[in-house]
């Protein structure tokens, strides 16, 4: 009979049998709470001198690229999880109601997630869910599906701290959906060992109405490669990433993808804090004349490729917006019955009672255009229009979502003591950003 872990290992969470104190791994007698523990005290004592001095040597190899398989499909719309998702979204939903709910105010006032938080998300292989297996990854085939679901059940949690766990992760994926063998075998192996390596998309620049399509950062051949110049805004652990994979506009080739170790200097760092999504450690990003190899440029400048990256990337922002949404349509229904107010609950008003139907409504809404959108890149279909549809529900009926959780708690939602006010401020950012996590 085939085990919670190895169903896991096989689909992409590789260590979730490695997950300590939640329900789901102590029915099945997987490793306890020491394990984890131990694993903490040694990532954090001997993890950060080894990554400190991280370089990426260029490995030159030939050869076809590794990809995870794509998914399996019944040929039937249907976007109910299998059985194994299931049980990845189980496991999920427990790690952040145990993990990151808790020191989600703590975190959102540091600007910070916990080390010991970063280093159980890289525990359970957050960062290699889209890796091939044969590369030491987590993916045996490739899934979106997979990936929204993780997405939204981390966020469930908290929106800022998900974004924490799940952006480091976005380089690996690119480059086993995208990268060709030699980048492949240059840079994975930072992310499929103990010692992860922090990275980070980046995408957004500091300008309104930000179009990914028309980027101010620049790359320019040179004899060696390419030169990067240009700033990126509110990059997710930018201060502590040793890879960025920067979208850059190639000299009359239009926008495309380049690898980017921080080792080679050139790169400046700014903390900056912003509204939502605080617990990321979010900060700009300055790129001064970065020389980077020729093999720097992922997917060969392909405008498909970088179209299809940045709507994979609207996906996952869609997938931590439900979460979030769902997150507070599950705070409400018990607060609206048990407040009282004029000798009876609140939920008894209707129009408390509409209200709060309709994030319900909303929010079945948004996840359904977000699977639907995922389930179609899994098949190989074109999903962009899909990706797109979710998006504005995401955009619009997220910041409804907030905005309501928080008229709903009348002046409790004002106040820190409720989770409301952050929630409303972490759901605005489905519209803001791009970039940042991917799926």
């Amino acid at each position: 009979m085939t085990t919670v872990a190895e169903r896991g290992m096989g689909l992409g969470l590789k260590a979730i049998r490695q997950i300590a104190g939640l329900e789901v791994i102590d029915r099945v007698g997987l490793r306890g709470p020491a394990e984890r523990a131990l694993y903490v005290a040694t990532k954090n004592g001997m993890g950060a001198a080894a990554s400190a001095g991280r370089t990426f040597t260029v490995v030159t190899k030939r050869g076809t690229a590794e990809r995870p398989r794509p998914a399996s499909t019944t040929g039937l719309f249907d976007l109910t999880p299998d059985e194994d998702q299931q049980m990845i979204v189980e496991a999920m939903k427990e790690f952040a109601a145990a993990e990151l709910r808790p020191i989600a105010l703590a975190s959102d006032t540091a600007c910070a997630a916990p080390a010991e938080l970063l280093a159980s998300a890289d525990e359970l292989g957050l960062a290699t869910l889209g890796v091939p297996e044969e590369l030491g990854g987590s993916a045996a085939e490739r899934s979106a599906v997979t990936g929204v679901l993780v997405a939204e059940a981390l966020a469930h949690g908290d929106l800022g701290l998900a974004v924490a766990t799940l952006s480091t992760g976005a380089v690996p994926t690119a480059l086993g959906l995208w990268g060709d063998a030699g980048q492949q075998a240059t840079y994975l192996p930072a992310f499929t060992g103990d010692d992860v390596a922090v990275s980070a998309l980046a995408i957004l620049e500091p300008r309104p109405l930000f179009d990914p399509f028309v980027l101010k950062t620049t790359a320019r051949k040179t004899a060696e490669g390419y030169v990067i110049d240009g700033v990126k805004s509110l990059v997710p652990r930018a201060a502590d990433a040793e890879l960025f994979l920067v979208a850059a506009d190639l000299e009359d080739r239009g926008p495309a993808l380049f690898l980017v170790p921080t080792s080679g200097g050139g790169v400046t760092v700014v903390a900056e804090p912003a509204m939502g999504v605080r617990a990321a450690a979010t900060a700009s990003v300055t790129f001064n004349a970065v020389p980077v190899p020729e093999n720097a440029l992922l997917g060969g400048a392909d405008q498909d490729i970088y179209a299809e990256c940045i709507h994979r990337a609207r996906l996952a922002w869609c997938a931590v917006a439900v979460g979030a949404s769902q997150a507070a349509l599950d705070y409400l229904i018990p607060y609206v019955n048990e407040r009282v107010a004029f000798g009876e609950p609140i939920a008894n008003r209707q129009a408390v009672a509409f209200t709060v139907s309709d994030i319900a409504i909303e929010t079945a809404g948004m996840r359904l255009a977000t699977w639907r959108a995922a389930s179609r890149a899994d098949a190989g279909k074109e999903f962009f229009r899909e990706a797109a549809v979710a998006r504005q529900l995401c955009v619009k009926h997220g910041a409804e979502i907030g905005s309501s959780a928080v008229q709903l708690l009348g002046g409790h939602g004002y106040t820190k003591e409720y989770p409301v006010e952050r929630w409303y401020r972490d759901l605005r950012t489905a519209g803001v950003y791009e970039g940042a996590l991917l799926v």
